[in-house]
């Protein structure tokens, strides 16, 4: 599933193509993604100025004069530019329209969602209930220590909890943790003040290193412009159990968290 990197590399993509451009409507092929598509949504979005183009956890939010756009990527989607009148193929399910250009939703799995919302983003139900911004002034050792206080679930559980940190999801919790040197299973409300300030530093380094490389390209995510991420070629644990730790040499292991696959290392997360 894109995850917090791959959703800001396709917001920044998109943007520069959107940001202050009209709207000349859409095209829905399918309605039946996760949430069903508005009937209506092309003569909603019809003549509406783009004011900006956001993302609030793995959402992106695309502000618009009269409401806003939101378009979540589900487990395999991927946004791209596109010119008008470009060929849809199989999995092409949304187009959103400009006078010159096309903005695509590809979901081959149909677990993406496109809803317009009457109204200002932060008031839709999806986005109210979700936690801090890993990457911003709001999210530090602190704000981490306060959130899992009191927490007896592992503290990799409540990193991939949505109503306590948006965005971060397997694999970038995977390798955050491996920076700060803690174990996956560990209870959150265990950690300490100074764990929990490593943690939160090294989710930051984590997020941002990712976004550098592009973020990870494991199937179907590309940017915005086709090309692929590489960050998966960095990866300190995830997706490699029985290869050697690249810190200490002992060999990866591998756990289910939540019918999730967790990586670490045993010697180098305590």
């Amino acid at each position: 599933m894109p995850e917090l990197p791959e959703v800001e590399i396709t917001r920044r993509g998109i943007e520069p193509f959107l940001a202050g451009r009209v709207l000349t409507g859409a095209e829905v092929r399918h309605h039946g993604l996760r949430w069903p598509v508005p009937r209506n949504l092309s003569r909603a979005l019809r003549g509406e100025r783009v004011r900006s183009v956001g993302r609030r956890g793995k959402y992106i939010v695309i502000e618009c004069g009269r409401g806003t756009l939101l378009l979540h990527l589900g487990m395999s989607g991927n946004l791209r530019i596109l010119p008008a009148g470009a060929p849809p193929g199989r999995h092409d399910h949304f187009d959103l329209r400009l006078e010159d250009k096309i903005l695509r939703l590809r979901d081959p799995r149909r677990f993406g969602s496109v809803l317009w919302w009457r109204g200002p983003a932060d008031g839709h139900p999806l986005l109210a209930g979700l936690g801090v911004e890993p990457l911003s002034s709001a999210f530090d050792g602190d704000a981490l220590h306060r959130a899992v206080r009191g927490r007896k679930a592992a503290i990799k559980q409540v990193l991939m909890d949505s109503r306590v940190v948006a965005g971060i999801g397997n694999i970038y919790a995977s390798e955050s943790l491996f920076r700060a040197g803690v174990h996956p299973a560990t209870p959150a409300g265990r950690l300490s003040r100074e764990r929990s300030a490593r943690l939160a530093a090294a989710v930051r380094e984590t997020l941002l290193d990712a976004i550098a490389a592009g973020g990870s390209t494991l199937r179907d995510f590309v940017h915005a412009d086709g090309a692929a991420g590489c960050f998966q070629m960095r990866y300190f644990v995830y997706d490699r159990a029985g290869e050697p730790c690249r810190g200490c040499g002992q060999p990866i292991k591998r756990v289910v968290q939540g019918q999730r696959s967790t990586y670490y290392c045993p010697r180098c997360q305590r």
